[in-house]
This record gives C-alpha cells, structure tokens and sequence, in this order.
C-alpha cells in the first residue's frame, strides 16, 4: 500500500534539493508535550462485552505481585525480578506506556524501582544504573562465565529479606563486575498502545508494503528484513527485536522475566534455588472450577486482552512547523522504514477489522551499527539489528532508544548513525548478523545537511505523534 506521506524518488530529490539554509539557530528537542495524554483507553467502538473485559483486564494489569499473594494482591513474585506490577513499568504517559523517572516532567513519577529494591524487608541495593530520574530498565548479559553468547535478562533483585521470602538466601548479580567488564546492556520497556492492531496485521501487507520501499531503500543504503518464528516461519514483530510472535507471547516472557511468575507459556521457575520457591507451577493459570476471585482466566490471557483492546495514541494537532517537519520527515528517507501507514486484516473485533492505523514503523528489523549494538541474538536478528521503533505516541515519551539512554531526541536521531568498523567491540564479538555500520547512516548525513529550522521542524513534528 502506498503512504500518504511517501513521495516519490524524483520528488523527494527535488524536495531535498531545494532545501534552503534557514535562520541561524539552534535546534532543540521541545520535550514531551503537555495537556491530555489522549492515551490509555480503550477503542470507542469496543461493544459492552467488550468494555468490560477491558475493565477488568486494565485491572489485571494494574494488579502488584508479592511472593505468595499474603501481602499485595497478586502472587508469584520472583525469586529474582525487575517489577513487581505490568502498570509500573509500563507507565508513561499513562497505564500501557512506556517508562516513567523524569519527576521533572508533568504527570511523570520517580523511577519506581528505587523504592523496590527494599520494598517489605527486601535486602538489595540499588545497581549503579538505576536512579529515581532515569528510565525503569532490565540488565541483559551480552557472555556467560565460559565466553559464550548470554543475552539473556538477569533480574535486578532478589526476594531475599522480605518478610513473605523466609530463607531465601538468593544474591543478586554482581553488576559492577560486569559492568566494568563491559558485559551489561540494558533494555526499557516498550509501548503498548495500538498493539492489538500491530498484532492483527498480515505478514502478507508488512512484505508488501517493505517491498514497495525496496529500490528507494536500496539507493540509501538500507537493507532490513523480517525476524519470524523458528516454528512456522511467520513474521515475529513485538519487542525491541521483534522476536515475540504475538501479544500473548509478549505478555507470557514478560511476566516470567520481568516478574517471575511463571505460567502457562514460560511455565518454568527462574532460578529455582533451594529455600526460594513457595508456590507450584504456573503460578498463574487458567482458574479451574468456581473461582474464589470471580476471575474466569489467567492473568496472561488478561494482559494480552488489554493490549489488543488499548487504543493507539491520539496526535495533537499539527503546527506550521510540524506540518513542514512531516514533509522533511519523507524526503530525507526516515519514512523508508517509519512506515506511516498500515491495514489490517479481517477481525472479529470491529475496532481491529481492517482498520487503517499509523504506527510509524515497518516492524523489520535493520542494522544499526556499533553506535547502538548491543552483542544481543534473538531469533534472526543479530548483534546490532532491531526493529524500527514505531513513533506513534513519541511526542510524550521520556526515555529513547533500546536502552534509554537518553531522553533528547535529537540525541536519539543522531545515534542512528555508526562509524564504519567494528573495531575492538566486544559486543560484536562471537556474534553473528552483525554489519557494525548503521544502515541510516545515509538518512542521517541528509538530516545534517538540514538546515537547523528545518530540523527544528521534524523534531516539532515528531513530538506531535
């Protein structure tokens, strides 16, 4: 399908070459818009039925864990964690969002797990990382002990201490040893908004419309191909590389990972140390009989149905300058993988049923270079690959890139781009996919030859989304 918003190659051109020096300024991100978030509901035209399963999957979501239900609601904390509540990381804007820690900005709250790590009892100390104005974030180990590929999370805590945890005696990681060893990478939580109909879009239009970018891409020098599922070779498109295959994937991983409860998906107890298990397994489960709680499923069919029912941020109305922006946006080929526009198949959820939606991404995954590898593998996407991250919602978001390392977004743009070589990187090393010079890297040398009130103008436009 073709985007409102793409030009054509010799239109873009012209466009580009026409680009005049403006006033002699200086650009700046203008920061998370104010005002209504315009996010955290459901869609409008969701039936009754419908609505409350939102309700009370909003509510599921929202639910705070302890290790065995005796002191918050929830059950199956643990032994070792990053969160204790889906809500609390996912928090910014509001309920479903992405990372919250700015406390400066307006409807945003100190990172929550600082008052985590010693929350009811709990001995951890805080990993030098993790700080009340930074982003909510997960470790991942790029090497295990013997120097083979790890990439996988390691919890930031440990029940150990708390007073539902007796004898538990679980450490947490060393994180300064890795750290000064180079062997950490770190991970923020993505949005949910609009995911029901990510999920719900053909791989047949996502090929279409990559394929309907391939020669103006190819011209950029920008490749990008899809991660899928090992099992039937369908595309896979949630996480910051793409490699879970559907929300109630997303949702399952994340609750084990992130929470440590297991259930029926991941249904395996994480570091099932001795003295540290107090439940069976899947802590979370489909309820069986009459349920005490009056709840009909499990938690991870409940996650799963909020998302597909959270309806994708609302933009704010556009400015002069924005409406320019969008233009610059396409003709210097940021639109080339932040695909406008998509469709989705047939639902039987009206909202979802061939609806037109505006994600900003193609959900391929692209090299990006040694500026933002992070020596992580998961399925087909490599050492320095990731999905392109859909800007839909971005105008109120605080934290950018995989690993939130920054929360200006020009910074953000700017990282798009790599040296060429890998050099002496270690997260390169006994990796594979890996390219180590960025494939925007094109994009972003035409971004630079902007002129600064015309770079202004994509930055005011893409804090309009």
């Amino acid at each position: 399908m073709k985007s409102p918003f793409l030009f054509s190659s010799a239109a873009c051109l012209s466009l580009f070459l026409l680009m005049a020096a403006g006033p002699a300024q200086a650009q700046k991100d203008p920061g998370p818009r104010g005002g209504p978030s315009g996010t955290g509901g459901p869609y409008d035209s969701l039936n009754a039925a419908e609505q409350s399963e939102f309700g009370a999957a909003m509510k599921t979501f929202m639910e705070v864990d302890s290790v065995s239900g005796t002191i918050e609601s929830g059950a199956g904390l643990g032994p070792t964690f990053n969160g204790n509540s889906c809500a609390q990381c996912h928090a910014q804007p509001t309920i479903g969002g992405s990372s919250p820690g700015l406390k400066s900005q307006q409807n945003s709250v100190p990172n929550p797990q600082v008052a985590l790590a010693t929350l009811d009892g709990a001995h951890n100390s805080l990993p030098s990382f993790i700080a009340a104005d930074g982003p909510v974030r997960e470790a991942r180990f790029i090497r295990n002990s013997d120097g083979s590929l790890d990439g996988g999370v390691h919890g930031l805590f440990s029940i150990a201490g708390r007073s539902d945890a007796g004898g538990c005696g679980l450490s947490q990681p060393n994180f300064a040893a890795q750290l000064a060893a180079g062997n950490v990478i770190f991970r923020i939580p993505t949005p949910t908004f609009g995911l029901g109909l990510v999920e719900n879009t053909s791989d047949a239009t996502l090929q279409a419309n990559f394929a309907a970018t391939a020669s103006m891409r190819s011209r950029l020098g920008i490749g990008g191909h899809f991660n899928s599922s090992g099992n039937d070779g369908t595309i896979t498109r949630f996480g910051w590389k793409a490699q879970n295959k559907s929300l109630m994937m997303f949702a399952g991983e994340a609750y084990n990972v992130e929470q440590g409860v297991s259930n029926e998906l991941f249904d395996n107890e994480r570091l099932a140390v001795a003295g540290c298990i107090y439940n069976g397994t899947p802590e979370d489960s489909t309820p069986i009989g009459d349920s005490t709680d009056g709840e009909t499923s499990s938690d991870l069919v409940q996650f799963a149905m909020f998302m597909r029912f959270l309806a994708p941020p609302q933009p704010a109305a556009m400015s002069r300058s924005a409406h320019n922006g969008a233009q610059m946006f396409n003709a210097v080929g940021c639109a080339l993988c932040h695909s406008p526009s998509l469709t989705t198949t047939k639902s039987q959820y009206a909202p979802l049923d061939g609806a037109t939606y505006h994600p900003y991404s193609d959900f391929a995954v692209h090299h990006m270079g040694s500026t933002l590898a992070d020596g992580v593998v998961q399925g087909s996407a490599g050492a320095d690959e990731f999905r392109t991250a859909p800007l839909w919602g971005v105008g109120q978001r605080l934290f950018f890139l995989h690993d939130g390392r920054t929360s200006d977004l020009l910074q953000a743009i700017q990282a798009h781009a790599s040296p060429s070589g890998c050099g002496g990187n270690l997260r390169f090393s006994q990796t594979r996919n890996q390219n180590c010079t960025s494939e925007a890297n094109t994009v972003i040398h035409r971004f630079n030859s902007l002129s600064a009130s015309q770079k202004q103008d994509i930055l005011n436009f893409l804090r309009s989304l």
